[in-house]
């Protein structure tokens, strides 16, 4: 069982900037197999896409709400992919989440098997 740990979320003037870490409990080479995604969840909505990482760091994907201005990255070889959030605005205020997959590089959040228990991001204006 794979076990995720978010962590890099807190309080922040829109503007700024945070950067979050997902800690896999896989080793540094084993976690490489692994594609990585980043959600994000409000309350009453539904866990929304926003960014992905393929196995060797150079395959990203990211939602049209957070392109260019986030970048996802990992440790390689190593047990940690990161979320670079800039130029924050209120509406990326949400818990965030990180998911593991050893086979589909997606969008979808059906499709992760792996789940980190979130880190709370809020932007104020």
């Amino acid at each position: 069982q794979v076990q995720l740990v978010e962590s890099g979320g807190g309080l922040v003037q829109a503007g700024g900037s945070l950067r979050l870490s997902c800690v896999s409990s896989e080793g540094a080479f084993a976690f490489g197999t692994y594609y990585v995604g980043w959600f994000r969840q409000t309350p009453g909505k539904d866990r929304e896409f926003v960014a992905v990482i393929n196995r060797s760091g150079y395959g990203t994907l990211y939602s049209d709400s957070v392109k260019g201005r986030f970048t996802i990255s990992r440790d390689i070889p190593g047990n940690t992919v990161y979320l670079q959030m800039n130029t924050l605005e209120p509406e990326d205020t949400a818990t965030y989440y990180c998911a593991a997959d050893k086979d589909r590089f997606s969008q979808q959040r059906s499709d992760y098997t792996y789940w980190g228990q979130g880190t709370q991001v809020t932007v104020s204006s």
